[in-house]
């Protein structure tokens, strides 16, 4: 039986494109509402400590209104835990965040600061909030994952994704993530996939019979702009049949 494939729609940059103007429009809610009507598996939005995109607003209102699984994107700080604990989003990826990156550069150190990272984890799964840590391909930041004890791990996919795009050989890319997953997976972890995807990397990747979630945002909001949004999240739902 194939294993099916669900689809994470990331409205950050609808919030990008609202703040540039200092408006209340385009509306992350009004993005996140009709994700869910045109088949979107959950919504993910980042809370940065900057709040360059998404405010802690839109997360009170997505969270009240949305009526399939929010994905919370948080660094893991004192601030952002207690965010988390408050308003309860059904899941949470911790990502690694620097102040003047553009957007997420790699995956997690797990190294840094474990014993807090430890703690931060283990409060999240108390509450019945799934999480996952967003990390490289690599075995052994699977199995510090593993020893975290976190319920997924999520794949940084930006490496094959820009090799892809730019018609490079990414055969050793494409197995470090099918290995990486198959080892996620026989640790009992779930595994997911991220960042810089767009049709023909997602195509390829869907493939990978242990990846059960992809998470993609920007492509989807650039693409929108010439097709529509509903459009595009129905083209993604169809290549992850």
């Amino acid at each position: 039986m194939k294993n099916k494939k669900r689809l994470g729609v990331n409205i950050d940059h609808v919030a990008t494109v609202r703040n540039a103007r200092g408006e209340k429009y385009p509306s992350p809610l009004r993005a996140a509402l009709l994700a869910k009507k045109c088949g979107a598996d959950s919504v993910t939005i980042h809370l940065r400590e900057d709040r360059r995109h998404i405010k802690d607003g839109d997360l009170k209102e997505i969270k009240s209104k949305l009526k399939i699984p929010l994905n919370l994107e948080i660094a893991a700080t004192k601030e952002m835990l207690n965010i988390s604990l408050k308003f309860k989003p059904d899941f949470v990826c911790i990502v690694p965040e620097r102040r003047q990156e553009i957007t997420t550069e790699g995956g997690l150190n797990l190294k840094h600061n474990s014993k807090f990272l430890s703690k931060v984890i283990k409060l999240l799964r108390k509450n019945r909030i799934r999480t996952s840590l967003f990390i490289e391909p690599k075995k052994k930041d699977i199995l510090a994952s593993k020893k975290l004890k976190v319920d997924c791990v999520e794949l940084h996919t930006g490496k094959f994704c820009n090799k892809v795009n730019q018609g490079k050989n990414y055969k050793n890319d494409l197995n470090n993530l099918k290995k990486a997953a198959d080892y996620a997976k026989n640790l009992n972890l779930e595994v997911h996939a991220g960042h810089g995807l767009n049709f023909k990397s997602t195509k390829i990747l869907s493939k990978i019979s242990n990846i059960n979630e992809f998470n993609i945002g920007h492509f989807i909001i650039g693409e929108s702009i010439f097709e529509g949004f509903p459009l595009i999240i129905k083209k993604f739902k169809k290549i992850l049949k």
